[in-house]
């Protein structure tokens, strides 16, 4: 085992997983819930490291996958999993496998970025896995769903629910999925305390304004988010805020 994954126990029955050897641009969270007959975790990383080789335990109880887009950081990871939900819109790039790279410019490339305003980084990984890794080599694997989701359905886990928000914007598949009982919201990149990104050949800026109106009026206790800190309804409509002001 190496420590290319970080575990941080949020409470009893959530805990964060994160790649600290991973740039900015591609470090995800990885949100792993434990329900009483299930677990649940949303989005898969990378997928440079297996995940069930450096934290078997978390698929223990079969879990199911909800991923909140198929970008490659949320991605890389999916194909390990039996059971995965997403939004129709994402079933293709799945099924087939997200545009990926671990370079900036070839990853610019493949996703039609253009006029950054800053050359893109380079290799996207701060350290390897191990020696002979060889990063030129990595893809994503297809990973279709076996379950599409829409805005409204709910996820059962056995004492808690969650419940789909269909959040386009980012790209038109983005969900999030709300805990009503308490509150508890995973956001996946529609929320988090950065520059968002509406740029991409997917995403709408109409649509995300739409999402964002939304989420202004959600009742949240707290937000956890695709990438970086965790943080609170107050916070969460800041940011929305923010955003709605900067594309008036």
């Amino acid at each position: 085992m190496s420590d290319w994954y970080r575990q941080t126990q949020i409470s009893d029955s959530l805990v964060r997983i994160s790649e600290p050897h991973v740039r900015p641009l591609l470090s995800a969270n990885l949100w792993w819930l434990r329900g009483t007959d299930r677990d649940i975790v949303v989005d898969a990383g990378l997928g440079v490291v297996a995940l069930r080789d450096e934290i078997p335990a978390m698929f223990e109880r079969d879990p199911l996958l909800a991923l909140t887009h198929s970008h490659l950081d949320h991605s890389g990871g999916a194909h390990e999993f039996r059971e995965r939900a997403a939004h129709s819109a994402e079933a293709d790039t799945l099924a087939a496998g997200p545009p990926a790279s671990l370079y900036g410019p070839e990853l610019f490339e493949k996703l039609a970025i253009r006029d950054v305003g800053e050359p893109p980084p380079g290799l996207l990984l701060d350290a390897l896995p191990r020696p002979d890794y060889e990063p030129r080599g990595y893809r994503v694997e297809p990973a279709p769903p076996t379950r599409l989701v829409d805005d409204g359905d709910r996820i059962e886990l056995g004492g808690r629910a969650l419940t789909v928000l269909h959040l386009p914007g980012h790209c038109a598949g983005s969900i999030a999925l709300l805990e009503e009982r308490t509150g508890v919201l995973f956001s996946g990149d529609v929320s988090y305390d950065d520059v968002l990104i509406d740029t991409l050949p997917d995403s709408s800026v109409p649509a995300y304004r739409r999402s964002m109106e939304r989420l202004m009026k959600l009742e949240v206790s707290v937000v956890h988010p695709g990438h970086g800190h965790s943080f609170d309804q107050a916070r969460l409509r800041v940011l929305a805020q923010n955003y709605l002001r900067s594309r008036s």
